[in-house]
């Protein structure tokens, strides 16, 4: 199975999101994964461990490829890691430990052993990851593109590493303060849209949802039917019981979502928030018609762990009162 079609499977993308990252693969270069996280549909995170799932193979983490010393990186020659985009990265005894863009390639990993001597232990990067390493240790110069999209996603990292910590203790620290769902919603519904410019939170009522709260997006007094056959964003998360990142299709499922969302967004977040197996409201999010959600949506999903948590809680608070 192609790399593109096992990711379509999992879940992780759309048939419409592999067209549109072929589509501009075909324009640009570059590897599938790249231009996925170019894009912003998949993070670079959400990539590589998929990378490790699809090649059964460890991931090279970031840290890894920071400070190789030079022995090490020596023991490839600059025209072979050109060649084959692969960067040895640790060395142990007679194990040479290698970051490659094809990791199953039997006949690159002989070649390696024949040339340094060492056994090869391959492991799975991405090609962002490992261009940017080629040049900082072999000089080889990376296209402006790949400098771009690796710059932007290291200062997401930074940001991310000198907020995130102690803004999601914070968020987390608030909704185990709660003291009843009303609460709960307004500080799902305002944390996410930190992330996605119209947020809305559904209530699950049997056959269909109805709208309870949002943020640039009018839900006031919605109802939507749920589609029997399944053929709708909710009625698919219902059934998976898990998220939904794609378009908005144009199908009869999708119908009132999109009278309410004035149009079909080409790229969307929708996650149930269930409590002990059993979805009681849907998140939606999206940063509009025209635009593409941003890296970070995975920010959404802690949330909706909280918040599913605090309902656990207000359940439990209850129990104990009535007793």
């Amino acid at each position: 199975m192609k790399l593109g079609e096992a990711l379509v499977k999992e879940g992780l993308i759309t048939k419409e999101h592999l067209k549109l990252a072929l589509e501009r693969q075909v324009i640009f270069g570059g590897r599938i994964g790249t231009n996925l996280v170019e894009l912003g549909i998949l993070t670079e995170d959400e990539f590589t461990k998929f990378l490790s799932r699809f090649f059964k193979l460890q991931v090279v983490g970031s840290s890894q490829l920071v400070n190789i010393d030079e022995e090490t990186i020596a023991s490839i020659g600059k025209e072979m890691a050109g060649k084959y985009k692969a960067i040895p990265f640790k060395k142990e005894k007679n194990r040479l430990h290698v970051a490659m863009l094809d990791p199953k390639d039997i006949n690159m990993v002989d070649e390696f052993r024949f040339a340094s001597g060492y056994d090869i232990i391959p492991y799975a990067a991405s090609e962002l990851r490992i261009l940017y390493a080629l040049e900082k240790y072999y000089g080889l110069k990376r296209d402006l593109r790949y400098i771009s999209i690796f710059d932007r996603l290291e200062e997401d990292e930074k940001q991310i590493a000198a907020s995130s910590s102690e803004e999601i203790k914070k968020v987390k620290e608030a909704f185990a303060d709660v003291k009843d769902k009303e609460e709960i919603a307004g500080l799902l519904i305002n944390e996410s849209q930190k992330v996605a410019k119209r947020v809305a939170l559904f209530l699950v009522k049997g056959n269909s949802i109805a709208g309870w709260r949002s943020k640039g997006i009018n839900i006031a007094g919605s109802e939507i039917k749920l589609s029997a056959s399944g053929e709708s964003i909710f009625s698919d998360v219902l059934a998976r019981k898990t998220y939904y990142r794609g378009p908005v299709l144009k199908i009869p499922g999708n119908n009132e979502l999109i009278k309410i969302l004035s149009g079909t967004p080409q790229d969307s977040l929708t996650i149930p928030l269930n409590i002990r197996e059993r979805a009681i409201a849907i998140l939606y999010a999206d940063n509009g018609n025209a635009s593409v959600l941003d890296a970070n949506v995975t920010y959404i999903n802690t949330l909706i762990g909280a918040a599913s948590l605090a309902f656990e809680l207000l359940v439990i608070r209850k129990k104990i009162m009535d007793l």
